[in-house]
C-alpha cells in the first residue's frame, strides 16, 4: 500500500495548476501547453501560446508535432471535464513527460492569466473566489 506522502508526491508529478503553469512559463521554463478541447472551444479562447490538439488526435499528431523530450501540460475545460485526463493518457502512452493542468481553462481564465482568441491576447478580470487581483506586466 502506498503511504500518504508517496501518494501526494505522485500527484504533484502528474498534475499542475494554472498558477504553477503561469509561474513556470514566466520563469522561462519551456513547456508545451496543449489544449485538448474541440475546435469550437479553441475558437472561444485558449491559454495564450497553447497548441491545439484534441485528445482524440494526440496519438496520431504528437509524434510529428511535439518533440519527444518536451515537458507537456494538457488541459480541457474545467474540473468537470475529463478531456485533459484523456489527452494526458495519450501523451503518457507515447512516452512523453506530461501533466494535467487541474482546473483547466476555466481556472486559467478565472485566475486572470493571458487568454488568446481571434482578437489577440488579453486578460479577463480575476475572479476573487479563485485568485487575488494583482498587477501584471503586459510585456
Amino acid at each position: 500500500m502506498i503511504d500518504r506522502a508517496e501518494y501526494f508526491a505522485a500527484r504533484l508529478s502528474y498534475e499542475t495548476d494554472p498558477s504553477d503553469v503561469h509561474s513556470e512559463r514566466a520563469a522561462g521554463r519551456a513547456l508545451v501547453v496543449v489544449d485538448v478541447r474541440s475546435a469550437e472551444a479553441w475558437a472561444q479562447g485558449r491559454v495564450a501560446g497553447a497548441v491545439h490538439m484534441p485528445h482524440s488526435e494526440v496519438a496520431a499528431r504528437a509524434p510529428q508535432e511535439i518533440p519527444a523530450d518536451a515537458d507537456v501540460v494538457v488541459y480541457c475545460w474545467s474540473p468537470g471535464c475529463n478531456g485533459g485526463v484523456r489527452g494526458a493518457l495519450e501523451f503518457a502512452r507515447l512516452g512523453y513527460r506530461v501533466r494535467e493542468m487541474i482546473g483547466g481553462f476555466e481556472y486559467w481564465v478565472r485566475e486572470g492569466y493571458p487568454v488568446e482568441d481571434a482578437e489577440g491576447v488579453h486578460h479577463r478580470p480575476v475572479d476573487p473566489l479563485t485568485g487575488i487581483p494583482r498587477i501584471r506586466s503586459r510585456a
